[in-house]
């Protein structure tokens, strides 16, 4: 006859067993409920994230006059994307989220894209209206505040963003299931991650 404090330990074993894959990963914030409306770097329409339901998504969110985090979060991503084909896995979507309606046109946006010669085969660009990018950005928990700016002697004026620095990843629900540093992630973390959600 087992003692009860083998009985309690078998007991724990038991329901981490049952619940240790989906507790690896909890849902942090879910998506599935809402609809944002964005245009992509090719000015067509997107409602996020429906148009990704389906497909695990790695999503980061940048702006193009970014001089630091942007452009090493934009190039983590292609590292990921990069491994993930190597690797053969499929399903995957990326999406990178202007938080600078104002500033980061499509256009804007498909040559920032171009410059960094990115695979945009399964990756999407977004940008939308500054209520809806206000209103992703404070559900999904990006900070962007406008900081320091710089005037050009052709008298043009570009500011710069203080923000927070992430990538999240996005299960095939919809629903946000880990937070990761963007500009300094560990991309063999990342796709076990993936995975371990496909």
């Amino acid at each position: 006859m087992l003692s009860f404090k083998t009985k309690k330990y078998l007991l724990v074993l038991f329901g981490l067993i049952l619940t240790g894959c989906k507790d690896k990963l909890p849902i942090i914030e879910n998506l599935n409920e809402n609809k944002y409306s964005f245009v992509n770097h090719n000015n067509e329409p997107r409602n996020f994230p429906e148009f990704v339901k389906g497909n695990i998504t790695v999503v980061g969110y940048i702006f193009t006059n970014c001089p630091d985090i942007c452009p090493l979060t934009t190039n983590n991503m292609r590292l990921i994307q990069e491994k993930i084909k190597k690797e053969n896995i499929s399903g995957i979507k990326f999406v990178s989220i202007s938080f600078d309606p104002m500033q980061d046109s499509p256009k804007t946006l498909r040559k920032f894209a171009e410059v960094r010669d990115l695979d945009l085969s399964n990756w999407n660009f977004l940008v939308g209206t500054k209520q809806t990018t206000d209103s992703l950005m404070k559900k999904v928990g990006i900070l962007a505040v406008i900081g320091d700016s710089t005037v050009f002697k052709s008298g043009k004026k570009i500011y710069y963003y203080v923000h927070t620095d992430r990538i999240q990843l996005m299960d095939k629900d919809g629903a946000i299931r880990k937070n990761y540093r963007g500009s300094s992630i560990n991309v063999d973390e990342i796709v076990n991650d993936i995975k371990s959600l496909n």
